[in-house]
């Protein structure tokens, strides 16, 4: 006898109900990286916000990034960008994780590097980025990320589970669900993106009050058509349930500013 099929969709609704029986919310937001040029990828990621009302940070490499892009984000101004890297270059030997931003770099060469791409990204895109540091791979030493305020960022994104040391560094916006199987580079299957998601959603539920923020990792460059349906049917559907409202990078990075201003 055949099992009966999962209701994944209704088991996201059954943990989002639970959100607001305990009165909460989730703020919902989205991550973009590796944008370097204009192309129809990116056409079709700038629909995303303006169907759901769901502002995208976007993450460019300044030293690959083209005019074009900077020409097409002017018409996009839901797209929020900011700096991914430098090169997006693996500096670490095998067999450590892909890193820019690893270890054994130099401190001072590090930085210069940084604040040379800031200044060519800032050109390219002829405005000045939100002040979001995205490394590449998610991956950046602590060590560096502690120097990372100094250079202009009041904010870093990684992926779940990155976690500063004790020196600091600037406030922490990390996404929580990647939709890409990057084994095959296609879009996850919906399922498992959903059991997933509701795993997560609910331990951090169990959490209690904090920061509950909930970001989605995207890649326009390397979306097929099952990463962009499920975008559009998880989108539509989480954000018609009064437990989640969306998030806007700029206001998030605004608030962590507020929020480690001193008090007077």
């Amino acid at each position: 006898m055949t099992p009966p099929r999962q209701d994944h969709w209704g088991d996201l609704r059954s943990e989002l109900d639970c959100w607001s029986a305990a009165g909460r919310q989730i703020r919902l937001w989205l991550r973009d990286d590796d944008a370097i040029a204009a192309s129809p990828a990116l056409d079709r990621l700038a629909t995303l916000p303006e169907r759901h009302g769901l502002p995208v940070l976007l993450a460019v490499i300044p030293m690959l990034a083209e005019p074009s892009l900077g020409r097409a984000l002017r018409q996009m101004p839901l797209l929020r960008p900011c700096q991914h890297g430098t090169w997006h270059r693996n500096h670490a030997e095998p067999p450590a994780k892909k890193s820019e931003f690893g270890p054994s770099r130099d401190a001072m060469e590090l930085d210069a590097e940084i604040a040379t791409a800031s200044r060519h990204l800032a050109d390219v895109l002829e405005t000045a980025p939100l002040p979001v540091f995205v490394p590449p791979w998610n991956r950046i030493d602590p060590a560096h990320a502690a120097r990372l305020p100094a250079l202009g960022f009041h904010a870093l994104s990684c992926f779940r589970g990155y976690r500063l040391r004790p020196e600091g560094g600037p406030r922490l916006i990390n996404t929580a669900l990647d939709i890409i199987d990057w084994t095959s580079r296609t879009g996850r299957r919906t399922d498992d993106l959903l059991a997933e998601c509701c795993r997560l959603l609910g331990s951090l539920r169990a959490e209690g009050d904090g920061d509950t923020a909930f970001g989605l990792l995207l890649h326009h460059r390397d979306h097929d058509e099952m990463a962009w349906g499920f975008l559009d049917a998880f989108l539509a559907a989480s954000l018609a349930h009064p437990a989640v409202i969306p998030g806007d990078p700029r206001q998030m990075v605004n608030d962590r500013i507020s929020q480690a201003a001193p008090s007077r």
